[in-house]
């Protein structure tokens, strides 16, 4: 029964479904929503973005440090005695350590960037300038702290300019074009 200016109560799993979806296909509908819920979950968890920023970090680094190895310079004294397939098998075992090196050091950092700034908006509850600002210094900290307290200080001033900057730019706002 309904009363007058009251909300209509259904019974769970009988509740009126969005246009165009049938009672045929509210099983696959209700299934399909139980999977978006848990994946928002997972995307908003804090884990998760520590991990994709990791390893999103780790491949971009190793790609740096691919396009980069293509411009080293090779002293062809150096493997003279070699034949061409050993020089090339050599040149390509540097480049895969190179990119290995690069890419835990990115990951790492962004890694580190990422989980620190989630649990600051995590324990803030708000998604400002401060976020950002405040992980940079914090990261920034924590990456240079074995050269010293004045180090560790700079780099957080460093880190938070830095994070401060890019955020900036990604947040601003597109100009309307009318």
């Amino acid at each position: 029964m309904n009363l007058p200016m009251g909300a209509p109560i259904f019974p769970a799993g009988k509740e009126p479904m969005p246009p165009g979806i049938t009672e045929e296909e509210r099983e696959s509908y209700l299934q399909a929503k139980k999977y978006e819920k848990w994946m928002t979950m997972g995307m908003e968890s804090c884990a998760a973005k520590t991990a994709i920023a990791g390893a999103g970090g780790f491949v971009i680094g190793g790609f740096f440090s691919l396009m980069s190895s293509s411009f080293a310079y090779e002293d062809p004294l150096l493997r003279q005695t070699l034949s061409t397939q050993q020089k090339a098998r050599e040149i390509f075992k540097e480049m895969g350590r190179g990119m290995w090196r690069s890419g835990k050091g990115f990951g790492k950092v962004g890694a580190l960037f990422a989980g620190i700034e989630c649990v600051f908006e995590s324990y803030r509850a708000h998604n400002d300038m401060v976020n950002p600002i405040a992980a940079g210094f914090v990261a920034g900290g924590v990456l240079a702290r074995n050269a010293g307290p004045k180090a560790a200080f700079g780099g957080g001033l460093a880190f938070a300019a830095f994070s401060a900057a890019i955020d900036l730019f990604l947040r601003r706002e597109t100009p309307d074009e009318d």
